[in-house]
Order: structure tokens, then C-alpha cells, then sequence
């Protein structure tokens, strides 16, 4: 029964609909294809990794990249749960604090009236234009005058201010209605209740979104690691993973290892991204109704 009712929406659209979702289905699968090739590339064994041309399937799919990764990181100083600790635990963190103050920056910008709200808003997506590379020297400064070096918030503070994530509340914030907050404010809620119990509740589909983008960017972290920690124990997993094949007499060793450690890497950003994408593309719908 589904199926005919399925059959029947598509009979009802026109040709250009018809074309539109085929060309979208095809971009949909071409934007798939760096996927499945790593997902492939994890598996493949040592005399695929180097193929010419390379091989986009794998023909003699293994585990053995997996099992040498295990080795290479009980042989390790630092074992390699410490540095996947350290990756997850700063993320977490870095996802709830991020969250929470873009929330409170951009419920300011939305609803309330103040001298220079125009000139503040303008600046933070001024800020969206610089590329990380240009406040290296600036975050260095700022972290080693703090005398944090070393620590957690060393990962985490730099990563609290996303420009995009203050960008996403404001515009989503726009569409509440004045009316609720004002009758909210007239059974004598303060502005900080009024914030907790009325806002945040209903930003809850942007906070998904916001999850997403905050725990990309602290979970793929490699700055402070490089940057700010000298002790190794307090370095994340990116920095190890970039440590695999860096140093070795050839270009050869260790790639199996890297192909693992690149899926590995991946698999918590596609998880959560594949939990929380109907909210994703919910606040993007949203993000932009005036």
C-alpha cells in the first residue's frame, strides 16, 4: 500500500522536479564516494595500499591494519587510551560550554536593545572570514599569559567562542515571539529564569546542530596539542594519529596503521552526525525564515 501511494506523489510531479531530484540523488552519491573509499582504505591489506592506479574497492578486505595500530600503540610511552581520553573528554566539554555560551551571547543580540548591538553583531561575522591559521599567534599569547599551558582548558577555551554557532542561535531565536517573553516577564519571570526556562528549552534543535559543529572542530583539534601542552599525557588523538608516520626512514611504513587511525578518527563525527542530522537540517531550514 506504501508503495502505491509513493508511486502516486511521483506520477503528480512535473518533469523539472523529476530531473531536480535525480540530479540531486547523483550529487548525493558523489558527495558519498570520499566515504566509502575510507572505509575501504581501512581495510585494505599492504599490496592494495599501493596500487597505481589506486583501487576504490577493496578486493581482500582486512583487519590487520587494526591489529598493527593496537601494537604500534602498546609500544608507545603514553598509551593510546590516553590520548583518546584526553580527545573525549575536552570535547565534551568543549560541546557543553560552547553551547551554552553562544546561547547566552546571541539571546542579547536577538531580544534586547543596547548601544552597539548592531556593531557587535557585525564583528562576530566579520570573525566567521579568518581563517584559524591567522589567530595562532593571538590564542598563544593569550593561553601562555592565562599561565594555562598544560592543562584542559588550554583544549578548551580556545574552541569556546564559534562565531558560526552565535550566527545559528540569533537567527533561530528571531523567530520566538516578542509576545511569549513578554508574558513570561508579566507572571514575574527574571531575565535569567526567562532565559533558562523559555529559551534554551526552545533552542533545543539548534543545539544539535551546535553539538555537531563544536565537537568537529574540538574533536579534530590539532593546535593545542602542538601549541600549548609540552606533557605528553595531556595531548589528544589527533596529535598521535599525526605522530603514526611522522619521523620513519620511508613514506612506506605505518600507512596501514594511518588508513585505521583515519577511519577511527572519523566514526565518532559520522555517528553523531547520522544520530542528529533531522535536527541538523531542521535548524537550517528554520535558521533562515525571516
Amino acid at each position: 500500500m506504501r508503495w502505491w501511494k509513493r508511486r502516486g506523489r511521483l506520477n503528480r510531479l512535473t518533469p523539472s522536479q523529476l530531473l531536480l531530484i535525480l540530479l540531486m540523488t547523483l550529487l548525493a552519491l558523489f558527495m558519498l564516494l570520499p566515504i566509502v573509499f575510507l572505509f575501504n582504505h581501512a581495510f585494505k591489506p599492504k599490496h592494495e595500499l599501493f596500487l597505481y592506479p589506486p583501487s576504490f574497492i577493496v578486493q581482500e578486505p582486512t583487519w590487520i591494519n587494526f591489529a598493527d595500530f593496537l601494537k604500534v600503540s602498546k609500544s608507545t610511552i603514553v598509551p593510546a587510551t590516553r590520548y583518546l581520553f584526553n580527545s573525549i573528554f575536552t570535547s565534551v566539554l568543549t560541546v557543553i560550554t560552547a553551547t551554552f555560551i553562544s546561547i547566552l551571547c546571541a539571546y542579547p543580540l536577538s531580544k534586547h536593545r543596547f548601544k552597539g548591538k548592531n556593531f557587535l553583531f557585525s564583528t562576530i561575522l566579520v570573525s566567521l572570514m579568518f581563517a584559524p591559521e591567522t589567530v595562532q599567534i593571538p590564542r598563544y599569547y593569550v593561553i601562555s599569559s592565562l599561565g594555562i599551558d598544560n592543562t584542559y582548558f588550554a583544549h578548551i577555551l580556545p574552541m569556546v567562542a564559534l562565531p558560526v554557532l552565535v550566527f545559528l542561535f540569533k537567527q533561530f531565536i528571531d523567530q520566538l515571539p516578542d509576545d511569549l517573553l513578554e508574558s513570561a516577564r508579566l507572571e514575574g519571570a527574571t531575565e535569567f529564569r526567562l532565559f533558562l526556562s523559555v529559551i534554551v528549552p526552545l533552542c533545543i534543535p539548534v543545539v544539535s546542530t551546535a553539538a555537531i559543529l563544536s565537537f568537529q572542530s574540538a574533536w579534530n583539534n590539532l593546535e593545542a596539542s602542538q601549541l600549548f601542552m609540552e606533557d605528553e599525557t595531556m595531548k589528544t588523538l589527533p596529535f598521535y594519529i599525526s605522530t603514526l608516520t611522522s619521523g620513519l626512514a620511508n613514506s612506506v611504513a605505518r600507512q596501514g596503521v594511518a588508513a585505521a587511525a583515519a577511519l577511527l578518527m572519523f566514526l565518532p563525527n559520522f555517528i553523531i552526525f547520522l544520530l542528529l542530522q533531522r535536527r541538523v537540517i531542521s535548524t537550517m531550514a528554520h535558521s533562515g525564515i525571516k
